[in-house]
This record gives structure tokens, C-alpha cells and sequence, in this order.
């Protein structure tokens, strides 16, 4: 009888690095009996890259409501996935990332004693509240979760150095690039003329998403201020930024790069456009986790918006310059990669530390190793 996998996910990031392990194990020759149940903790964003990939959840529980608090959305997804698991009494639950449907899918695998395995453990920024509150979700699905596969090395050390024990660690890379690589080839042209003469011409692009709860307020407002001052200083060069749909990000947003000809304040991408808009950029300014993972396997110089980062290893191969919320430091930062060619060199061919694009298959040969 084929082991019975309970994929779990309520968020567009997790849905992206999610699709490729489905795929993996619905095609896998240990002919694994996989169920898909989501939260839909982002219904909107998470639908369309459900269409993307194809797939179709055995189960949605659509626990989003308006205005509800983070309290509340973990609550009704343990409440939610716990009678899932119960339902369906899967022999392995799997969990990505640090969303509250990560550590609430973990704790309803714990309650019913079914062994949760956790893909991309191990990211640490050693502050629980930077970034918040997912620093605290992935360190308590840890102690949780049977099997850690770990995107890097140095993750599956932090691991190590906290417990878990080796055998119960795995380093398979990170299934962002699998989807990338997958989605970067897909045929696209985009529809919205605006955006499509951005990318069309002879100037250079510069993509900003920024998004974070530690940014809201004046750190948004600075990051703004240096998009501003960089479209001041270089004529050529476009600012496109899908603006978050949270109103508060919009406000700041809006207030200061509104009225720039040359700053694209755009809704949010589906993922595959998203991913031309990035293989059109000259370089990203983001505040982003996924983005440190992806941009550099497209060799795109990122410029990471925070004061830390829980992917230490895109900044020790030099694909990722962290350069905080300090406009002048940030402004700086894009001028060097934009009249520098040696040093934009350096970074775009600096190798991308999170996988090679064969993440889900270890994952699915780790599972069928162990059922």
C-alpha cells in the first residue's frame, strides 16, 4: 500500500516552493497517495499560482477573514488542519517556510502523533522579532517537525547546533529555484501596455518590492526616498514596484514615489510574470526572503532591504548586498551597481548558494527511503 503524504500550504510563497515536491512525489515511482489542503491564509495570491502549476487542492478550508489578527488566523488553521488530519490520517504531513500555516499544520501533525517534516528548515536571523513573526514560527516548528530538509549547509548546521539530530537533517536545496527554473522558461507576454513599454525599452529597470512588518512606517517611507533619488540621478532607469495590497504599505508608498513619471506602481504580479519582470531587471531592491533565493540564479544583483537576513549564505557568496532602510546607504548601493560594471559583475555571477533545481526530488527520494 502507497505511504499517504498531507501536503499543507495557505500562502503564495509556500504554494510556489510546494508545487514542485506535489509534482515530485505524484510522479515518484514509490507511486506516493498525495492530499493537498490549504488554509488559504492568502486566497487571492494563492489561487493564482495554484492555476500556474496546475494543482488542485482535496481540500480548502479558506480560513481568511477581514481585519482578523495573527492570534486568529493560527487558531482557525490548527483548528482547521487538525481536523484535516484527522480525516484524512496521513503516514507523513509535510510543512514549508514560517507562516502561521506552518506552525499550525505542525502542531496538528504533533497532536495526532503523524511526523511532520518541515521543507526549508533551518533559517535563523536570531531575532524573533526581525522578521515578525515568522523568525518565531520556523523556531518552533523545529522542535516539532521529524525531518528537517534544509535548503543549505549552514542550515543544516543551525539544526545540528540546536539539537536535531543528523539523521533527522537532510540538505536537498531550495524548491524556490525548482519553480523558478520551471516558470523562467515558460512562454509569456504581458498584456498591461503601460508595464509592457517599461520593459520594452532602451532603459534600465530596477525592480522594488518591499513589503515587511519591521518596514512599515518610516522605514517604507525611506526606502521610497532613495527609489526617488535614484530616478533623480539616472534618466535611463525605470523604478516598476507591485505595491502590497495592505493599505498602510500603499499609503507611504503612494505618498512619495506617486507623482513619478518613472516610478510603476503596479498591482501584485501573478508569480509568472513576476518572474519576466525580474529576467527584464538590471536589479532588485526587496525586503523579500523568496527574492534572495530566486535573483540569483537569474544572475540579478539583489540589494536586500533589511537589517538582517535569515539567509546568511546569498550574502557570504556575494549575490546579496544587505543595505538596511537608510536611504542614502540604499541609494548609494544602486548607483555603484548601475555605474560600476565590475562591481554589478561580481554580483551577478556570484553563484546562487540555494540549490542546483533538484530540491523536491531529494525530498520525495528522502520520503520513499523512509516509507
Amino acid at each position: 500500500m502507497s505511504a499517504r503524504v498531507l501536503v499543507v500550504f495557505g500562502t503564495r510563497p509556500e504554494a510556489i516552493k510546494m508545487a514542485p515536491v506535489i509534482r515530485c512525489l505524484r510522479e515518484h515511482r514509490a507511486g506516493f497517495d498525495v492530499v493537498v489542503g490549504v488554509t488559504a491564509q492568502h486566497r487571492e495570491m494563492l489561487d493564482q499560482v495554484l492555476d500556474l502549476f496546475g494543482i488542485t487542492p482535496d481540500h480548502d478550508l479558506g480560513i481568511m477573514r477581514h481585519g482578523q489578527t495573527l492570534d486568529q488566523i493560527l487558531a482557525r488553521a490548527v483548528t482547521g488542519l487538525s481536523e484535516l488530519v484527522r480525516d484524512v490520517m496521513p503516514d507523513v504531513l509535510l510543512v514549508q517556510g514560517d507562516t502561521a500555516t506552518t506552525l499550525a499544520g505542525a502542531l496538528a501533525g504533533f497532536y495526532e502523533h503523524i511526523p511532520v517534516g518541515h521543507v526549508e528548515a533551518g533559517l535563523r536571523s536570531d531575532d524573533k522579532y526581525r522578521p515578525f513573526p515568522e523568525e518565531v514560527n520556523r523556531r518552533l516548528t523545529t522542535h516539532v517537525a521529524s525531518l528537517h530538509f534544509a535548503p543549505t549547509q549552514t542550515a543544516a548546521d543551525r539544526l545540528a547546533e540546536e539539537g536535531v539530530v543528523p539523521e533527522d537533517i537532510w540538505v536537498t536545496g531550495n524548491t524556490v529555484v525548482d519553480a523558478l527554473l520551471e516558470t523562467a522558461g515558460m512562454p509569456f507576454e504581458f498584456t498591461d501596455q503601460a508595464l509592457r513599454s517599461v520593459l520594452s525599452s532602451p532603459g534600465r529597470v530596477v525592480t522594488l518590492t518591499a513589503h515587511r512588518r519591521e518596514n512599515w512606517g518610516e522605514p517604507m517611507r525611506r526606502i521610497c526616498r532613495a527609489a526617488l533619488e535614484v530616478l533623480r540621478g539616472f534618466e535611463d532607469v525605470h523604478v516598476v514596484f507591485p505595491v502590497h495590497r495592505n493599505p498602510v504599505v500603499r499609503r507611504d508608498v503612494e505618498s512619495v514615489l506617486g507623482g513619478h513619471e518613472r516610478a510603476h506602481l503596479v498591482e501584485p504580479l501573478e508569480y509568472l510574470p513576476f518572474v519576466k519582470l525580474l529576467q527584464s531587471s538590471t536589479l532588485v531592491m526587496s525586503d523579500s526572503g523568496g527574492i534572495q533565493e530566486e535573483a540569483p540564479s537569474l544572475d540579478l544583483p539583489v540589494l536586500c532591504l533589511r537589517d538582517t537576513t535569515e539567509r546568511p549564505e546569498a550574502i557570504e557568496t556575494g549575490a546579496v548586498r544587505l543595505v538596511g532602510t537608510d536611504e542614502q546607504v540604499i541609494a548609494g548601493a544602486v548607483a555603484e551597481l548601475l555605474t560600476d560594471s565590475e562591481s554589478y559583475r561580481r554580483m551577478a555571477a556570484a553563484t546562487n548558494p540555494f540549490g542546483d533545481g533538484r530540491a523536491a526530488t531529494r525530498i520525495a527520494d528522502v520520503l520513499a527511503e523512509r516509507w
